[in-house]
């Protein structure tokens, strides 16, 4: 089955950077975009980021437009998260999962997320 784990979270002052890393393993990594989504509590999940599987075309959502980038390696299985300019807002718990393409809007409910990483930015 699909897995996913997540790392490199931590605390940062605002302005600050991290990167995260979605290790996957159980899938044909290659064929699938994968995405980045995060959650804070009571707070619905949120979705942060996509990138496609071949032509790697990236997808990001209003509020991080400009200070995330998304990537991936292929031989690794593995993507990663780039986060700049870090904001309070930011904080949260992030996930990250397969077929972001079809997740992203809500549409698909996905039962394959890891146990997240911890963002917390501090004012």
């Amino acid at each position: 089955e699909a897995q996913f784990v997540e790392s490199g979270g931590g605390l940062v002052q605002a302005g600050g950077s991290l990167t995260l890393s979605c290790a996957t393993s159980g899938f044909t990594f290659d064929d699938y975009a994968i995405g980045w989504a995060r959650q804070v509590p009571g707070n619905e999940r949120e979705s942060v980021s996509c990138i496609s599987a071949k032509v790697r075309d990236p997808r990001y959502a209003d509020s991080v437009k400009g200070r995330f980038t998304t990537s991936r390696d292929n031989v690794k299985n593995t993507v990663y998260l780039q986060m700049n300019n870090l904001k309070p807002e930011d904080s949260g718990v992030y996930y990250c999962a397969a077929e972001c393409n079809l997740w992203w809007d809500g549409s698909l409910r996905v039962t394959s997320w890891g146990q997240g990483t911890q963002v917390t930015v501090s004012s």
